[in-house]
């Protein structure tokens, strides 16, 4: 029996930094508790955040 592993790399790292900064920022700017739980929502899915700006000001 063959044992495959798959690793994502260095691309795991990166969006856990990216999600932990994201985190900080969106939860630092929150002014109530629910909003802080919307920072927190925001933070996970933060790539499609800036992939969407990057669309948009491409004019794609």
């Amino acid at each position: 029996m063959t044992k495959k592993i798959h690793e994502r790399g260095p691309s795991g790292a990166i969006y856990g930094l990216g999600f932990i900064g994201a985190a900080v920022y969106f939860i630092g700017k929150a002014t109530t508790f629910w909003m802080g739980v919307l920072g927190l929502l925001k933070a996970i899915v933060w790539p499609a955040f800036l992939v969407y700006a990057l669309l948009k000001y491409l004019g794609v």
